[in-house]
């Protein structure tokens, strides 16, 4: 009986845990989908006009898409203050938007053909920022209606995330090709420390990959050892910080106008977590222990 017993159990769990690994697979299939489109598309959107430091600012008007989507998909509500804040987000990147626009247009001084050319190049990246915003704030709110049904397990979707879109890539073969040719190509740097010489392309990948990495394990720490508040206060300074190593980095043209959309991008950011308002709670809560003792 024994024997039977255990052939029973093979059966009869192995075959069920087929059906809940299914169900699992399926569910992170379309989370990975998701996310492999969001970061090609980001990435293809500055090979269209678009300037890096526009590029973040964009990125971070991910509190409006949000909103507009959990408005129409979970049917939420939101309070004045924080409709306020989408607000000041959306008038911050329209005024960077169209700020960039009219650069775009002079910076083409060839002929009026190459303008518009040029032009239009620049209106293909802008539509390519907005579905991948569009399509990160659905990914968002996928990944919260699956952890309120399956629980949070940060290190699972961290794997997932960024291990099933691997093949993908298969896709890209062909530029991927390219760009190795064109990295084999560039000037030779010698690593420190290590004294070894490789192309300065393939350095340049290599700390891209690790920094990356490095990111986003402390976003993933973040979420597991401190508050929502905390996590998103920091990734909005990182935002900040990164703008502004950018634009002295890579010399990009940033005007009045520009820091003036960036100011009212921010803003608008921390309103929506309402900083300030936790900020009082907090402080006020040592006050009361005190009195009470």
């Amino acid at each position: 009986m024994r024997p039977l017993f255990a052939v029973g159990l093979v059966f009869a769990g192995c075959c069920s845990n087929v059906i809940f690994l299914e169900l699992l697979v399926r569910y992170y299939a379309i989370m990975v989908t998701m996310f492999f489109t969001v970061s090609v598309v980001n990435n293809y959107a500055l090979n269209l006009n678009i300037a890096m430091p526009l590029h973040m600012i964009f990125r971070s008007g991910s509190l409006i898409a949000n909103m507009i989507l959990g408005i129409v998909i979970l049917k939420k509500r939101y309070s004045v203050f924080k409709y306020t804040s989408i607000a000041l987000v959306s008038v911050g990147i329209f005024i960077c938007t169209s700020m960039s626009a009219k650069q775009v247009t002079s910076q083409s001084s060839l002929s009026e053909n190459d303008g518009f050319q040029a032009f239009t190049w620049w209106l293909l990246g802008i539509g390519a920022l907005t579905f991948a915003l569009l399509m990160s704030a659905r990914m968002g709110i996928f990944q919260e209606t699956l952890y309120k049904q399956f629980g949070k397990h940060s290190k699972e979707a961290l794997f997932y995330n960024h291990a099933l879109p691997l093949p993908g890539f298969i896709f890209l073969a062909s530029d991927i090709y390219d760009h190795a040719v064109l990295f084999n190509k560039s000037e030779l740097y010698q690593v420190p420390v290590i004294g070894v010489t490789v192309p300065i392309m393939w350095f340049y990948l290599l700390m891209n990959v690790v920094t990356q990495y490095v990111c986003i394990r402390g976003v993933f720490i973040l979420t597991t050892e401190c508050t929502s508040l905390t996590v998103t206060l920091v990734v909005t300074l990182r935002k900040f910080v990164s703008l502004i190593v950018s634009i002295w980095y890579f010399q990009n043209p940033f005007t009045r106008w520009h820091w003036l959309g960036t100011l009212f991008v921010f803003i608008g950011t921390l309103m929506y977590t309402e900083v300030w308002t936790n900020l009082g709670i907090t402080r006020s809560q040592p006050q009361k222990e005190d009195k009470k003792d």
